[in-house]
C-alpha cells in the first residue's frame, strides 16, 4: 500500500513511492542533503528537522514530505508552525508520509492540521496520511487548491471540518472515507456541504473513496450540484455494487465529466457494460473488478487496516 504522492491511481507498487511529489523529485535528506532547496521535495522524518534547518537554506524550499513519528504528531505540527516565517516559499506539504511497511495506515497517529493552514496562507497543496486523531476546524484559505485525506477511516468530526471549510480556490478535494471498524464514524449526511458545492466554488475533481458505504455515497453524489461543475469525479477503492452504479445511471448526467473513477468495485459484468455505454465519452475506470461471492458476501474496501 502506497502514498499516491504525484496522484497515480492507488496501487500496491513499493516501487512507486516517493518518486515525486508535486512536480518535484523526492530526496531523502537523511540521505542526500545536497541539493538545490527549491528544486526538490524533501523527504523528512521528525528527528531530521533540526539538522534540516540548519544544512538547507528553507527559504527556497517548495514542498516537504514529512512522516516518521510514533505517536506526538502534535510536536510536529508546532515545529513546523513555529518555523511558518522561515518557509515562505512552501506550496506543498504531505503530513503523514509513512510507509506500510513503517506502520499501517489506520496506526498512524494524526493530529489536528489546522494550524498548519493558518501558518501557512500561501500553501496551495496539503495532504495528510492516516485518521486516528485526524483533525480540522473550519477555517478558510484563499489559496489552497488541493486538499488529501488518505485514510482507512475517517472521522465524522473531521469529515464535518473539511465540508464546513472555505476554499475559494480548491480544486482538487478527495477523502479516503474507510471503515467503520478503523474509525470511519461519518455518514452520508455528513458530505452533503461538499456536495451542494457552496464552498468551493472552484472544484473541478471530487474524490470520495474506499468507503464501505460507498453505494450510499453514489446515490448522494447522483443528485449533488457540485457534479455538474466537475470534471473529474471518484467513488473507487470501495464496495461500489450494482446498486450504486444505478443511482449514478438514474441520476444527473454525468457526460460531461472528462474522467469518472470506479476502479475496485463489485459491479456485475452486465453493469459495466452499461455504463460503458451511457458514459463511452468519459474516460471511465472500471478495473479491478470483485466477486461479490468470493468471501461469502463480505465486500471489502481497497485501504482499510
Amino acid at each position: 500500500m502506497t502514498i499516491s504522492l504525484d496522484l497515480p491511481r492507488h496501487t500496491d507498487d513499493t516501487d512507486v513511492y516517493y518518486r515525486r511529489y508535486a512536480g518535484l523529485p523526492t530526496v531523502d535528506f537523511f540521505r542526500q542533503a545536497v541539493h538545490p532547496p527549491g528544486e526538490v521535495a524533501w523527504e523528512l522524518g521528525c528527528d531530521d528537522l533540526d539538522d534540516f534547518f540548519d544544512a538547507v537554506d528553507p527559504a527556497q524550499v517548495r514542498a516537504l514530505v514529512v512522516g516518521g513519528w510514533d505517536a506526538d504528531a502534535d510536536a510536529v505540527v508546532e515545529r513546523l508552525v513555529a518555523e511558518a516565517h522561515r518557509l515562505p516559499a512552501l506550496r506543498a506539504l504531505f503530513f503523514g508520509a509513512i510507509p506500510q511497511e513503517a506502520l499501517e495506515i489506520s496506526w498512524i497517529n494524526q493530529t489536528d492540521v489546522t494550524p498548519l493552514l493558518t501558518a501557512f496562507p500561501d500553501l496551495e497543496r496539503l495532504e495528510t496520511r492516516g485518521g486516528m486523531g485526524l483533525r480540522l476546524s473550519p477555517v478558510r484559505h484563499e489559496r489552497l487548491r488541493m486538499l488529501r485525506a488518505e485514510s482507512g477511516g475517517l472521522d465524522g468530526d473531521f469529515v464535518r471540518g473539511v465540508a464546513a471549510c472555505r476554499f475559494p480556490a480548491l480544486e482538487h478535494l478527495e477523502l479516503w472515507l474507510g471503515v467503520e471498524e478503523y474509525g470511519g464514524d461519518y455518514t452520508v449526511d455528513d458530505l452533503a456541504p461538499i456536495l451542494s458545492g457552496d464552498h468551493l466554488p472552484a472544484l473541478k475533481h471530487l474524490g470520495l473513496q474506499d468507503s464501505d458505504r460507498q453505494d450510499d455515497v453514489a446515490a448522494a453524489v447522483a443528485t449533488a450540484p457540485i457534479v455538474a461543475r466537475l470534471d473529474g469525479l471518484a467513488l473507487s477503492m470501495g464496495t461500489l455494487t450494482d446498486d450504486g452504479a444505478e443511482a449514478l445511471l438514474s441520476g444527473q448526467p454525468l457526460t460531461h465529466l472528462r474522467r469518472l473513477d470506479l476502479h475496485h468495485h463489485y459491479l456485475s459484468d452486465a453493469m459495466m457494460a452499461r455504463l460503458r455505454a451511457a458514459l463511452g465519452s468519459v474516460d471511465l475506470d472500471l478495473e479491478a473488478q470483485g466477486d461479490p461471492d468470493e468471501f461469502d458476501g463480505w465486500l471489502f474496501t481497497s485501504v482499510n487496516e
